[in-house]
């Protein structure tokens, strides 16, 4: 009879695989090394995983699937140029802090995003976890507050002044600017619909 699986197991493996990616990169870590720091026979994390690129595309899931419950707690809803803004601020500086704050998770996130061992089943399920600020997204185009621009494109832009923000919050010290607040205002310049446009 197989032995039942331990959620403290597989999570052990998981943040053993962020570690090791991070300090080796993700497909120069041999999976004994991962299994010696989780703990674990290497047996034992096939158990879990039946290869490598399971283990990377769940490890995927899992980042995109904090990322986005992150983002999304204490998101403003409704509607209004005000209310739009605040909603991308939250998410622009909570990805900026988030990053900050995680080097190795936004290490290896980075790595896997550009990989083509995640599979577009796991892209998928890592954009689904960020349906609602899509759809909220869409709600603020419709409503003439944002520039009518494709969700990932608004979504590329976003990241990408976000992640060029996040060493500079990083090394700040005590009287530096705030950034990530430097930075959104910038961001958001370039998505709202200029007053008088007629949107």
């Amino acid at each position: 009879m197989a032995r039942p699986r331990s959620e403290d197991k597989r999570n052990a493996i998981l943040q053993a695989a962020i570690a090791e990616f991070a300090a080796r990169g993700v497909w120069h870590t041999p999976t004994s090394a991962i299994s010696k720091a989780a703990g674990v026979a290497e047996g034992t994390l096939f158990t879990y995983f039946a290869s490598k690129d399971e283990l990377v595309n769940a490890l995927y899931r899992q980042l995109k699937g904090e990322l986005a419950e992150r983002m999304l707690a204490g998101h403003p809803a409704g509607e209004g140029v005000a209310t739009v803004k605040a909603g991308f601020g939250h998410v622009f500086k909570t990805y900026v802090h988030w990053g900050a704050a995680n080097p190795a998770r936004f290490k290896v996130m980075t790595q896997l995003k550009h990989s083509d061992r995640v599979t577009a089943e796991s892209r998928a399920a890592g954009m689904a976890a960020f349906g609602p600020l899509g759809d909220a997204a869409q709600q603020a185009i419709a409503q003439g507050v944002l520039r009518p621009l494709p969700f990932d494109f608004l979504c590329a832009l976003l990241g990408g002044m976000a992640e060029a923000t996040m060493g500079f919050v990083a090394t700040a010290k005590p009287g530096d600017p705030d950034h990530a607040e430097a930075a959104f205002e910038v961001f958001w310049r370039g998505i709202v619909m200029p007053a008088g446009s007629g949107a």
